[in-house]
């Protein structure tokens, strides 16, 4: 992918909006970094667009603009004039603009204060923002199972919603189906097992998706650490991504 000032503005964007991501972007081969910065970046984008506004309708209308970005990718005609979203459409198959259409939709949740219907509908908005946004990325670096990727992407999400939860309550919205203790600690027991089963399939990714799966890896302190002190959860105590994930990003193994 040739590099331009939009992926300049994108790597800027992923940088200051998303570090660990730009972290393990920057592991990737040079060739393919601006792709990674494309897709972060329109995440980041989307990430942040619930919050940016305390009125629920113009947080809609942010949404609403990156699903028209999106169909117009989908569509394979002209996509509109914008420093993500035009490197965003070189990038992406209409199969995949329509998936992460999925990810923008499920980021209604955060925009309002409704808790989650139940477990499955939980787990659908975990699958949908990082399980998509994992497999895409996989997929732009070279060949994986679809069903790894994906449990990697339930590890990388549940560990990076226990980190969001303080954030969360304290804006208002409610996180977790069961806030107990014994609910922490089996929804934490859930991302583990998710990275367990992942790691026992790792013959089904080529090493080149590795910068996509170390999102996992980073994941992994907290779940263990949740699991052991749930309480660290609410309390914003959670470990960061600790000496284990720099090993593993150094031996290129996740």
């Amino acid at each position: 992918m040739t590099w331009s000032d939009d992926l300049n503005a994108c790597a800027g964007i992923v940088e200051r909006g998303d570090p660990l991501r730009f972290r393990t972007t920057m592991m990737a081969p040079v060739s393919q970094r601006g792709a990674l910065f494309a897709l972060y970046a329109f995440n980041v984008e989307v990430s942040r667009a619930p919050w940016v506004t305390q009125e629920s309708m113009i947080a809609e209308m942010r949404l609403q603009w990156w699903r028209d970005v999106l169909e117009e990718i989908a569509a394979g005609g002209p996509v509109r004039r914008h420093e993500v979203a035009t490197p965003l459409a070189a990038v992406l198959s209409p199969e995949q603009a329509k998936m992460l259409d999925e990810l923008v939709a499920a980021r209604r949740w955060d925009i309002y204060r409704d808790p989650f219907e139940d477990e499955a509908d939980l787990k659908r908005y975990i699958d949908q923002t990082a399980g998509h946004l994992m497999w895409i990325a996989a997929s732009l670096l070279g060949q994986a199972e679809e069903a790894v990727v994906r449990r990697a992407g339930v590890a990388a999400g549940i560990g990076a919603w226990l980190r969001a939860i303080p954030a969360l309550e304290t804006a208002g919205r409610v996180p977790l189906l069961d806030g107990t203790p014994d609910g922490v600690v089996a929804l934490a027991s859930e991302g583990h097992s998710a990275l367990m089963q992942a790691r026992r399939n790792r013959a089904g990714i080529s090493s080149a998706c590795t910068p996509a799966l170390l999102l996992a890896t980073a994941a992994e302190p907290a779940l263990r650490y949740a699991q052991k002190i749930p309480q660290s959860v609410v309390e914003d105590a959670l470990p960061d991504t600790g000496l284990s994930f720099t090993l593993r990003a150094a031996t290129g193994r996740w």
